[in-house]
């Protein structure tokens, strides 16, 4: 059986390439077939993967104007030759689920998210601070891609989703099911501390929609330290609001920022996301989380257990939050007992029995020798 690996674009390295990093490690003779890719921004565990490029990567000032090539993705992911494949796994938040496979091949989509700049235009546009006039040629843009991904979002066999919320999304959209499989997370990354300090924590990209100013608004008036991981074009604003209490420390080594996990008093998460890594790897070092009642938190964090929820987007009702985490007893190992299964070999195991199945299903015994076959002597979970 001959497995291929489909994944949007390979030029940065977030949640969506750990999990293709994960996938690597699954399926490590499996090509990788994106549109561009920049090898300085890869994750470790990709860089002896057989990554194909389409024609976009010759495109010039790729790197940074990447975004402007918006229209051209879609064709890029349609034009791959998967034609020898008989098992394409997609990873996608746009445009891989659209990959072109032969008739009989299967095709898993793990979906992040349908695409959010045509789904969720305003709150993308807000996030992405676009100006008026940005808007208005993007708006007919913007029509035509929700066509298209309408048009192509029969072509997986199966949809895995990372959250509820996207596989509420996903049907609402599609009209899909899917079966709800979370990303894996680093936890053996983290290792949990008698005490906590006396701070705490964000770890974040400063961008406005990530919704730092909320907690920083909160800490000026709590008067509680707090110290900020992470930059991002809203760390100059964010620096002038920010009362002496708060502490930026930039971007720091992953060894660094593990060790403010765990000497945390607790992590701050104030945005709305699809999943969301950051809360999971706070746990992962023993320590809750406070969160905004939204998104993929509404999976991983179980109020008064491993975190506590805030339910609305105002300063006072983190504050009460923040509060209410200070009179509550928190037992450190049970927090990092939950992260433990959202472990990388949790994830190995729900994807690869997921993939088994589905396998079994069109092929039959013959079908899940061919896949062992494949995959070699790498076990399912190792």
């Amino acid at each position: 059986m001959k497995i291929a690996i489909v994944h949007d674009y390979l030029n940065q390295a977030g949640g969506a390439e750990r999990v293709v990093g994960t996938l690597h490690t699954m399926f490590p003779g499996a090509p990788i077939f994106t549109t561009i890719l920049d090898r300085s921004s890869l994750w470790e565990v990709l860089r002896d993967a057989d990554i194909r490029t389409s024609w976009m990567q010759k495109l010039p000032l790729l790197k940074r104007h990447f975004k402007a090539y918006l229209l051209f993705y879609p064709g890029a992911i349609e034009r791959f030759d998967l034609r020898e494949y008989d098992l394409v796994i997609s990873s996608s938040s746009a445009f891989g689920k659209a990959a072109i496979t032969r008739p009989g091949a299967l095709h898993i989509c793990y979906c992040h998210t349908p695409m959010r700049f045509v789904w969720d235009y305003e709150r993308y546009m807000e996030r992405e601070q676009y100006g008026s006039p940005v808007r208005a040629v993007l708006v007919p843009v913007l029509r035509r891609f929700r066509t298209w991904d309408v048009k192509t979002a029969s072509r997986p066999n199966l949809y895995v989703a990372n959250s509820t919320v996207v596989a509420d999304r996903i049907k609402r959209f599609y009209g899909r099911d899917s079966i709800i499989v979370p990303p894996p997370v680093a936890v053996q990354r983290f290792t949990p501390v008698d005490k906590a300090e006396d701070f705490y924590l964000i770890v974040s990209r400063l961008n406005p929609y990530k919704r730092v100013d909320l907690v920083v608004k909160a800490f000026n008036d709590l008067g509680r330290k707090l110290v900020i991981i992470g930059d991002g074009p809203d760390r100059t604003v964010l620096e002038k609001m920010a009362k002496p209490n708060i502490t930026f420390l930039g971007r720091l080594p992953d060894p660094e920022v593990a060790d403010y996990y765990a000497r945390c008093k607790a992590l701050l998460f104030p945005g709305d996301e699809d999943f969301g890594i950051v809360p999971l790897e706070a746990n992962a070092a023993g320590r809750p989380v406070i969160a905004f009642k939204a998104g993929g938190a509404l999976d991983t964090v179980i109020d008064g257990e491993t975190g506590i929820f805030f339910s609305e987007l105002t300063p006072e009702s983190l504050s009460a939050a923040v509060l209410r985490a200070e009179k509550t007893t928190w037992d450190s190992g049970a927090i990092r007992k939950h992260a433990e299964d959202y472990a990388e070999p949790r994830f190995r195991e729900r994807f690869m029995r997921l993939v088994e199945d589905v396998v079994e299903k069109k092929h039959g015994a013959a079908g899940i020798k061919a896949l062992r076959e494949a995959l070699g002597a790498v076990p399912a979970t190792a």
